[in-house]
């Protein structure tokens, strides 16, 4: 059986040749969540980042190239300051909790089709990340841009080869390759599906990005950077932590068991589930000033790293971190980032996953690791399981 990977916090920055040919490490809970407040530390280090697995061969970019350079730079998750807050304010109201509030009876309709597919083929052993972890935040996440009909069966190759890129500290070619077609498919898909106005809700977040597009509050490629983050961040982020705080519940049945008997521990154990496991483990800063930090200098234009796995198990700031404890009260972990790039969909995905372990706890709550063990994706940035292979009894058996 795996055991968690956590990467060792330390209180000041270390130089790791590991990420990039080179950067900065911090991996200390008060560096880290400092460094997220920071704008010194920018999100816009898209193209050097973008080109770095394709070789110094100077050819001139392809068109595809150019595509996903226009349209990871133009994302949310890569601009700061004005630029930052302007994009972020079109997709802001989608987000609201009242409007979130409005997405639960969905939500939980969509859980409890899963469940009871589940249910129906009669398999006592099933892939808990392809039966549910992977479907349902990928319905979720369409029902909440509006689109009228489900997405392509091809999105999760999408979302795949885009994580792996992202998820790599030095992108090969044929990652980079594969990331760049996904992100033109995808592309592709939004194009077609914002001229159809029949073919998303006029409450939908598509709706309100097509009209902010039509009153010059974002350009053609901003519209398209949105709607691609969009379903991709709210896709992965939640897709891994149900896998992980199923198997984090399963791995410790005396959790398990209290979560069952005392179901109000569930917003603090889903809390748990984010420290101890985090979906994302690390993320990428350019420093666009020098910063003096422990007794080092981090000058203008180097990468800093900033370790949110570790920094969710630094012992200075919570108690026994090694430890899985939903009962565990300690303040905010880092899982959902902080600062002004805080994770827009934060809210969203907590609700994603109350329902879900609820329905899960009511429609299986006899649910067990299976023989097999899990499998992990390959990828340092995303803590994603590939595969976890659960058994339950079958009550009609």
């Amino acid at each position: 059986m795996q055991a968690l990977q956590i990467a060792h916090a330390t209180p000041g920055p270390v130089w790791s040749e590991q990420y990039c040919g080179g950067a900065w490490l911090l991996s200390g809970y008060d560096e880290v969540a400092a460094a997220l407040r920071d704008p010194r530390f920018s999100v816009r280090r898209a193209a050097r980042w973008i080109n770095s697995g394709l070789g110094p061969d100077g050819s001139a970019p392809t068109p595809a190239q150019l595509q996903f350079k226009r349209v990871f730079a133009r994302s949310l998750l890569f601009v700061d300051g004005r630029a930052h807050r302007r994009l972020r304010d079109v997709v802001l109201p989608g987000f609201k909790p009242a409007g979130l509030q409005r997405q639960a009876p969905a939500i939980a309709a969509i859980a409890q089709r899963l469940l009871a597919g589940i249910d129906a083929d009669g398999a006592g052993e099933f892939d808990f990340v392809a039966a549910f972890a992977r479907p349902l935040p990928a319905l979720v996440i369409a029902n909440l841009l509006g689109i009228a009909h489900e997405v392509p069966e091809e999105f999760i190759g999408w979302a795949a080869d885009l994580a792996t890129f992202i998820g790599s500290p030095t992108p090969q070619m044929h990652q980079t390759l594969a990331a760049q077609q996904a992100l033109a498919d995808m592309c592709a898909f939004f194009t077609q599906t914002l001229a159809d106005t029949d073919a998303i809700a006029s409450d939908g977040l598509l709706a309100w990005i097509g009209q902010a597009r039509q009153e010059h509050r974002l350009t053609a490629i901003e519209a398209l950077a949105q709607c691609c983050t969009l379903l991709f961040a709210g896709y992965e982020t939640t897709r891994n932590l149900l896998g992980n705080g199923l198997l984090a519940l399963l791995r410790h049945p005396e959790q398990w068991a209290l979560l069952q008997t005392s179901p109000q521990l569930l917003r603090g154990a889903v809390r748990e589930m984010l420290r101890y496991d985090s979906p994302v483990q690390y993320t990428g800063r350019r420093l666009v000033a020098d910063v003096e930090l422990g007794g080092k200098l981090l000058k203008l234009g180097e990468l800093a790293i900033l370790h949110i796995g570790a920094a969710n198990h630094d012992a200075r700031r919570f108690a026994q971190p090694e430890r899985f404890d939903i009962r565990r009260d300690e303040g905010n972990h880092l899982s959902f980032g902080h600062g002004p790039h805080v994770c827009l969909g934060a809210a969203l995905t907590q609700l994603e996953a109350e329902i879900a372990f609820t329905a899960l706890m009511r429609a299986m709550p006899d649910i067990r690791l299976a023989a097999g063990a899990p499998a992990w994706q390959e990828t340092s940035a995303y803590r994603a399981l590939e595969r976890l292979p659960v058994t339950r009894k079958l009550l009609h058996a």
